[in-house]
């Protein structure tokens, strides 16, 4: 019987997502449910598989990034040692949370203009030297 092996040990999860205290993992799901929710309400979404996406993208970049997040942001703003790591931990998980969509539509904007800029369309200076072959003609 003691061959058989959980398929995911708990250091597997600890090592995904951090310290997984029951404070701490509160923090990080409510922080990245409130990211989601701000990225929903601030642009509406055009339909529910939209809107269920942005949940799913946010609560998964929260509980991942949630913490890193918090302690790169807590540094930066110089909050590091003067609030709680729950604290951290939750204002991580929702900056995380609501950058995550907002990367996903920048990236999703770059990629429907790649193909374009592939394309060999002639810059306006061509456009005008192939008229005036045009008219010479």
């Amino acid at each position: 019987m003691s061959s058989i092996r959980p398929i995911i040990a708990w250091s597997d999860l600890e090592a995904i997502f951090g310290s997984l205290s029951p404070a701490m993992l509160a923090a990080k799901i409510v922080g990245a449910l409130a990211g989601s929710l701000i990225s929903i309400v601030y642009i509406l979404p055009r339909g529910r598989r939209e809107a269920f996406a942005r949940l799913c993208v946010g609560l998964v970049t929260g509980l991942i990034f949630g913490g890193t997040a918090g302690v790169k942001l807590a540094d930066f703003l110089g909050l590091l040692g003067k609030v709680s790591t729950v604290e951290v931990a939750l204002i991580g998980a929702a900056f995380a949370s609501l950058s995550a969509w907002w990367a996903l539509g920048v990236l999703e904007r770059l990629t429907q203009q790649f193909p374009n800029r592939l394309k060999k369309t002639p810059t306006q200076s061509n456009r005008l030297e192939q008229e005036r072959e045009e008219k010479d003609r």
